[in-house]
């Protein structure tokens, strides 16, 4: 490596350490976790000052926790990539980075889970989650029903249990593209599902886009 490149690279290195050292500390991404989280925690209609303050806090310390371990992640990743290791050698190192990371986050979801038990029932838990991953399941659920009107009672409950499982990793993400990502991801997997259960899923996508139009059509004439 050249003076030169070595020199940018250790340039790299330094802004991405800065930023990451500093992100959880900034008054301003500590007021955006506190927004986001007033947002969810105003739907739950806790009538309990109290304890909405109590729950607001869990959740905006949950999002910070969470980016502290994935902004650590992901400079100690940024080390290996400019390092003189070989690239077989960096890929090792990179994939227990991830491991590493991987285990701190489960564990932190657990943990997570724990203290909003201690405010809230199952079902504002649910919303909590919903919340924190912009209500892609409940979204999609509906719209899995309304484009297959004659789903089975089996059916209905693979897809919700696939989205379900997609929303518990989702909250854990550490941007909007990462949350989206997971549902993507199980959404392929039940695609491949209603396939194998005899739908022509693009047929059946374009029929409905046809039906959803002409039901907004409908209503614009009223």
């Amino acid at each position: 490596m050249s003076i030169k490149n070595l020199s940018v690279s250790i340039l790299f290195l330094f802004i991405c350490c800065t930023m990451n050292a500093q992100q959880y500390l900034d008054p301003e991404y500590i007021k955006v976790t506190n927004e986001r989280a007033t947002k969810i925690v105003a739907k739950l209609a806790l009538s309990n000052t109290e304890k909405e303050k109590v729950v607001t806090n869990i959740i905006a310390q949950q999002s910070r926790d969470l980016s502290k371990i994935q902004d650590e992640r992901d400079a100690e990743i940024a080390k290996v990539k400019i390092s003189a290791l070989a690239k077989e050698k960096q890929n090792v190192s990179i994939e227990k980075l991830k491991a590493k990371a991987d285990k701190s986050i489960a564990k932190l979801h657990k943990s997570y889970l724990k203290k909003l038990g201690t405010q809230l029932n199952a079902d504002k838990i649910t919303e909590v989650k919903d919340g924190m991953t912009y209500g892609v399941l409940p979204i999609t659920y509906a719209g899995y029903q309304d484009m297959l009107p004659n789903l089975t009672k089996e059916q209905k409950e693979y897809i919700y249990k696939n989205l379900v499982e997609a929303r518990e990793h989702a909250i854990d993400g550490g941007s909007s593209k990462e949350k989206h990502g997971w549902f993507g991801k199980y959404k392929g997997r039940i695609n491949n599902y209603l396939s194998a259960q005899g739908y022509d899923l693009n047929k059946e996508s374009t029929d409905w886009h046809a039906r959803t139009a002409a039901r907004e059509k409908d209503k614009s004439k009223k």
